[in-house]
């Protein structure tokens, strides 16, 4: 059986080499204008592609360019333009679901994987697709039976694609849901004209809402008022299920995400997938994966979604983050003493002291955990530092100039 590979998200430097550093086996990000999320994410520039690129070869990650937002006809020219440098750049393959851009990716011969965009959910829609894509993101919506079934099928009648090797199929691991149809949901078009299917969405579907009765005035009472808000997918209590039903790509879901929940989400999913092919996969490791992955950001966490047969029915309760830790930033990097392993921090707001948790995170550093166990301020030894204090504290590995520093706490006591 060929490993499923672990798909992580990037939406800036940062979160790129938090995903490296997390064995990622391959990210997708996306550039500042045609992609899902080009409201949501800090999306890289067409500029920056080389260099993503450069970074993903020389650490041996493949590397997704995001091109799946419908496309109009003004679009045409720069959609050309983007694959042509993708192309160039070395990018893996294309992540796309308008015809426009099947057809001409087709024609330059560069791989494309076909989004979820694309509502995938049978058979005869994986053999046209075929045509255009290697690998295939099955709509969100299918059970693992039907997923188990079009795998089988795709090996029983070996449908291969362009690159004339088997469809590998793409499924969403963990993260953010939509309340409708991925990406093909119409409400912030129609409230405030600001279409999601192009990437701007506003997400009004996570506001809390009431329910009233225009005739009495009566408001309903409901469990909570995010009533359009879903928690987000979790499968980590059922990675075997996920790989026995035939999935070849596992992806992380959130490039608008900080570097700690790339980091941590991928790290946790990495171990969980190592878990099932050395045949250590169990409850007692799962539980503590969940706690893991509840520390960083999350809406709570909905395990097994409609994989499992259940229906769309377990809400947010709660505007943002459920996350169990809270990053606190404090600081900023102004050098790094290699040879001593000491790292110099400007303390800009707020406190840090001995014992405390934190993180650091830059666009080549990515993200670095650590525990602080000595403070030094003016050369001399302290148990603690504020606003304006120019501090040393231990740190292995090199942290580079304008890194940030963060305190992280338990969210009860922040």
């Amino acid at each position: 059986m060929e490993k499923v590979e672990l798909m992580a998200p990037a939406g800036s430097f940062e979160s790129l080499m938090a995903a490296i550093k997390a064995n990622a086996d391959s990210v997708y990000f996306g550039l500042d204008n045609l992609n899902m999320r080009r409201r949501a994410a800090r999306n890289f520039q067409l500029k920056d592609l080389a260099k993503v690129m450069n970074i993903c070869r020389k650490n041996q990650v493949n590397g997704y360019l995001t091109l799946n937002t419908i496309m109009y006809d003004d679009d045409l020219s720069l959609m050309r333009k983007i694959c042509d440098r993708a192309k160039k750049a070395g990018v893996n393959a294309i992540i796309a679901h308008d015809i426009s851009v099947l057809g001409y990716c087709k024609s330059k011969n560069i791989p494309v994987h076909l989004s979820t965009q694309a509502n995938i959910s049978n058979i005869e829609a994986v053999k046209f697709y075929s045509q255009f894509g290697d690998a295939l993101v099955l709509a969100r919506e299918l059970s693992l039976d039907k997923i188990k079934e079009i795998a089988n099928r795709i090996k029983k009648e070996e449908i291969k694609g362009p690159n004339g090797k088997l469809i590998r199929i793409e499924l969403f691991a963990h993260g953010a849901l939509c309340v409708s149809i991925a990406g093909k949901c119409h409400m912030s078009l129609a409230t405030y004209n600001q279409p999601a299917n192009r990437g701007e969405c506003l997400q009004n579907c996570r506001r809390a809402y009431k329910v009233i009765d225009e005739e009495t005035g009566d408001e309903l009472i409901i469990d909570n008022k995010y009533v359009m808000s879903p928690k987000d997918l979790c499968t980590i209590g059922f990675i075997d299920k996920l790989i026995n039903a035939g999935a070849g790509i596992l992806k992380i879901e959130g490039r608008g995400r900080a570097a700690d929940y790339v980091y941590t989400t991928t790290k946790v999913y990495l171990e969980a997938i190592n878990s099932f092919y050395e045949g250590t996969y169990s409850k007692e490791k799962i539980a503590e994966w969940v706690k893991r992955l509840e520390t960083t950001f999350n809406r709570g966490f909905w395990h097994g979604g409609y994989y499992l047969g259940k229906k769309l029915g377990e809400w947010a309760g709660v505007y943002g983050s459920k996350a169990t830790k809270e990053k606190i930033y404090v600081g900023v990097a102004r050098n790094y003493f290699a040879k001593p392993k000491v790292a110099h921090f400007v303390i800009e707001t707020g406190c840090i002291k001995v014992g405390d948790d934190i993180l650091i995170t830059g666009p080549t550093t990515g993200l670095i955990e650590s525990k602080v166990s000595a403070i030094h301020k003016n050369e001399k030894k302290a148990t603690s530092a504020k606003k304006g204090d120019d501090i040393t504290i231990p740190i292995t590995e090199k942290v580079r100039k304008n890194d940030k520093l963060f305190v992280v706490v338990d969210k009860a006591d922040f």
